[in-house]
């Protein structure tokens, strides 16, 4: 019986250096102050798009941090899109699975500066974090927390931070990155009609130290168990669908294009 492929094993003598570089800076970067210059910069909603040519600038960017996958996205995307549907899933969440990473498309307005271009994609891919209160020790190398500016920062640097108990993950500000990027995308998009659980999907898919990790306790709200629900069933096509087969968006799109219409119209979407 062939082995089975363990993913996300970040100490594995194979996983690049570029990987751990990448959540330094990361872990580093990413403040209080960073992601609310991030959102001032990014949701202007003025950059009107087609999904489709969205989707084929991902066929110019890998996802660095990904120790499972170097493949274009484009393929990843695919890939999760035709498992779910090949488990006679709903054609929303099929379509969830296609686009769940297409917030990556901000490299092409980013800057390494602040993390969002090919080269530097600290601001852009990665488990996420919230920023505004203690980093968990279930963050992906949790040894980089102390290098976090805002943990010397007695604002931040406790388990409620700036928040209060029970407040729940929507009312909180995540490491800036390409899930809330799409989300907010997708909610200031007047024909968007994707479910709820499409949404919680896109905005929480890469938010590990939570609903892998089982930190923020002190954080969470009823509803997040709802949630944590959602994201665990996403996380099977999202996690263990990756492989080395290579798609032509081309030729899935005659099945997928109808679906898009139906939940985004058939308009640009405005980045």
């Amino acid at each position: 019986m062939a082995e089975a492929k363990v993913f996300r094993n970040y100490d594995a003598p194979d996983v690049s250096v570029a990987v751990k570089e990448h959540y330094r800076k990361m872990r580093k970067n990413q403040t209080v102050a960073y992601v609310r210059q991030m959102h001032d910069k990014y949701l202007k909603f003025d950059k009107p798009m087609d999904l489709w040519e969205a989707m084929r600038h991902l066929n110019s960017l890998i996802d660095v941090s990904d120790p499972d996958l170097d493949l274009p996205n484009v393929q990843h995307l695919i890939q999760s899109a035709e498992a779910i549907r090949a488990d006679g899933r709903p054609d929303w969440m099929q379509l969830t699975g296609l686009i769940h990473d297409l917030g990556k498309v901000m490299f092409l307005w980013g800057s390494d500066e602040d993390g969002t271009s090919q080269a530097e994609q600290w601001g852009m891919v990665g488990d996420v974090f919230v920023v505004g209160c203690a980093l968990p020790d279930s963050c992906v190398y949790p040894e980089f927390n102390k290098t976090n500016p805002d943990m010397q920062d007695d604002r931040y640097n406790t388990a409620l931070g700036i928040y209060e108990a029970g407040c729940g993950i929507d009312n909180v500000d995540l490491a800036w990155g390409h899930d809330e990027y799409l989300y907010q995308v997708l909610n200031n998009h007047q024909t968007n009609t994707l479910p709820e659980e499409a949404m919680v999907m896109i905005r929480y898919h890469s938010f590990y130290p939570w609903h892998s990790g089982g930190a923020y306790k002190e954080l969470l709200s009823e509803k997040d168990e709802k949630y944590l629900e959602i994201i665990k069933d996403f996380n099977q096509y999202d996690l263990y669908t990756k492989s080395q087969q290579v798609y032509d968006l081309e030729d899935v799109l005659d099945y997928y294009q109808p679906i898009a219409e139906k939940y985004l119209g058939t308009g640009p979407i405005f980045w």
